[in-house]
Protein backbone atom coordinates (compact mmCIF):
# COMPACT_ATOMS: atom_id res chain seq x y z
CA UNK A 1 0.00 0.00 0.00
CA UNK A 2 3.02 2.27 0.86
CA UNK A 3 3.93 2.02 -2.59
CA UNK A 4 0.99 3.03 -3.81
CA UNK A 5 0.71 6.24 -1.98
CA UNK A 6 2.56 8.36 -5.03
CA UNK A 7 -0.44 7.81 -6.84
CA UNK A 8 -3.72 10.00 -6.40
CA UNK A 9 -7.22 7.98 -5.31
CA UNK A 10 -8.39 8.59 -9.27
CA UNK A 11 -5.14 7.05 -10.52
CA UNK A 12 -5.10 3.93 -8.21
CA UNK A 13 -8.68 3.94 -9.07
CA UNK A 14 -7.88 4.13 -12.98
CA UNK A 15 -5.43 1.23 -12.86
CA UNK A 16 -8.08 -0.88 -11.17
CA UNK A 17 -11.03 -0.44 -12.19
CA UNK A 18 -10.43 0.70 -15.87
CA UNK A 19 -12.37 4.33 -17.37
CA UNK A 20 -15.59 4.76 -15.63
CA UNK A 21 -16.65 7.05 -17.82
CA UNK A 22 -15.84 5.69 -21.10
CA UNK A 23 -15.58 8.58 -23.79
CA UNK A 24 -13.77 8.48 -27.63
CA UNK A 25 -13.99 10.10 -30.66
CA UNK A 26 -14.77 8.83 -34.52
CA UNK A 27 -10.74 8.16 -34.99
CA UNK A 28 -10.41 6.37 -31.91
CA UNK A 29 -13.52 4.01 -32.90
CA UNK A 30 -12.05 3.88 -36.70
CA UNK A 31 -8.69 3.75 -35.76
CA UNK A 32 -9.28 0.65 -32.85
CA UNK A 33 -11.73 -1.37 -33.99
CA UNK A 34 -11.51 -4.08 -37.28
CA UNK A 35 -14.63 -4.12 -39.68
CA UNK A 36 -14.57 -7.89 -41.40
CA UNK A 37 -16.86 -9.97 -43.06
CA UNK A 38 -17.97 -7.78 -45.51
CA UNK A 39 -17.14 -4.58 -43.61
CA UNK A 40 -14.31 -1.88 -44.74
CA UNK A 41 -13.79 1.45 -43.22
CA UNK A 42 -15.81 3.51 -45.64
CA UNK A 43 -18.78 1.23 -45.52
CA UNK A 44 -22.09 3.19 -45.12
CA UNK A 45 -22.59 0.70 -42.49
CA UNK A 46 -19.55 1.32 -40.66
CA UNK A 47 -19.51 4.95 -41.01
CA UNK A 48 -23.29 4.99 -39.51
CA UNK A 49 -22.42 3.11 -36.73
CA UNK A 50 -19.32 5.33 -36.41
CA UNK A 51 -21.66 8.21 -35.54
CA UNK A 52 -24.08 6.59 -33.43
CA UNK A 53 -21.36 5.40 -30.74
CA UNK A 54 -19.73 9.07 -31.08
CA UNK A 55 -23.24 10.23 -30.38
CA UNK A 56 -24.00 8.27 -26.98
CA UNK A 57 -23.94 9.27 -23.44
CA UNK A 58 -21.63 8.18 -20.69
CA UNK A 59 -24.48 5.71 -19.63
CA UNK A 60 -25.05 4.05 -23.26
CA UNK A 61 -21.55 3.94 -23.88
CA UNK A 62 -21.44 2.26 -20.85
CA UNK A 63 -24.21 -0.08 -21.68
CA UNK A 64 -22.98 -0.93 -25.07
CA UNK A 65 -19.44 -1.90 -23.69
CA UNK A 66 -21.56 -3.97 -21.64
CA UNK A 67 -23.17 -5.32 -23.94
CA UNK A 68 -20.30 -5.82 -26.67
CA UNK A 69 -17.25 -7.00 -23.90
CA UNK A 70 -19.07 -8.00 -21.16
CA UNK A 71 -17.30 -5.16 -18.76
CA UNK A 72 -18.87 -1.33 -18.63
CA UNK A 73 -15.44 0.04 -18.51
CA UNK A 74 -12.33 0.35 -20.94
CA UNK A 75 -9.06 -0.05 -19.75
CA UNK A 76 -6.48 2.50 -18.99
CA UNK A 77 -5.45 3.86 -22.13
CA UNK A 78 -9.12 3.37 -23.53
CA UNK A 79 -9.69 1.61 -27.09
CA UNK A 80 -6.45 1.33 -27.55
CA UNK A 81 -6.08 -1.12 -25.14
CA UNK A 82 -8.65 -3.03 -25.38
CA UNK A 83 -8.31 -6.47 -26.37
CA UNK A 84 -9.57 -8.43 -27.91
CA UNK A 85 -10.43 -5.48 -30.49
CA UNK A 86 -13.99 -4.66 -30.79
CA UNK A 87 -15.16 -5.79 -34.32
CA UNK A 88 -17.62 -5.17 -36.52
CA UNK A 89 -18.85 -7.50 -38.93
CA UNK A 90 -21.16 -7.21 -41.49
CA UNK A 91 -24.26 -9.06 -39.42
CA UNK A 92 -25.54 -5.56 -38.44
CA UNK A 93 -28.06 -5.22 -40.34
CA UNK A 94 -28.15 -2.31 -43.01
CA UNK A 95 -30.40 0.47 -41.73
CA UNK A 96 -31.86 3.08 -43.29
CA UNK A 97 -30.97 5.88 -41.49
CA UNK A 98 -28.46 6.60 -38.48
CA UNK A 99 -31.90 7.19 -35.60
CA UNK A 100 -32.98 3.64 -36.79
CA UNK A 101 -29.59 2.03 -36.54
CA UNK A 102 -29.40 4.16 -33.09
CA UNK A 103 -32.69 2.97 -31.72
CA UNK A 104 -32.30 -0.57 -32.65
CA UNK A 105 -28.38 -0.88 -31.05
CA UNK A 106 -29.73 1.03 -27.99
CA UNK A 107 -32.48 -1.27 -27.25
CA UNK A 108 -30.31 -4.47 -27.45
CA UNK A 109 -27.86 -3.06 -24.93
CA UNK A 110 -30.34 -2.05 -22.42
CA UNK A 111 -31.33 -5.73 -22.07
CA UNK A 112 -30.23 -7.21 -18.63
CA UNK A 113 -28.79 -10.91 -19.11
CA UNK A 114 -25.83 -12.41 -18.03
CA UNK A 115 -23.01 -10.31 -17.14
CA UNK A 116 -19.23 -11.24 -16.79
CA UNK A 117 -18.43 -8.88 -14.16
Amino acid sequence: MEKLSSFSHHEVQMILCGNQSPSWTADDIISYTEPKLGYTRESPGFVRFVQVLCGMSSDERKAFLQFTTGCSTLPPGGLANLHPRLTIVRKLPEYSSEVIMRERLLAATMEKGFHLN
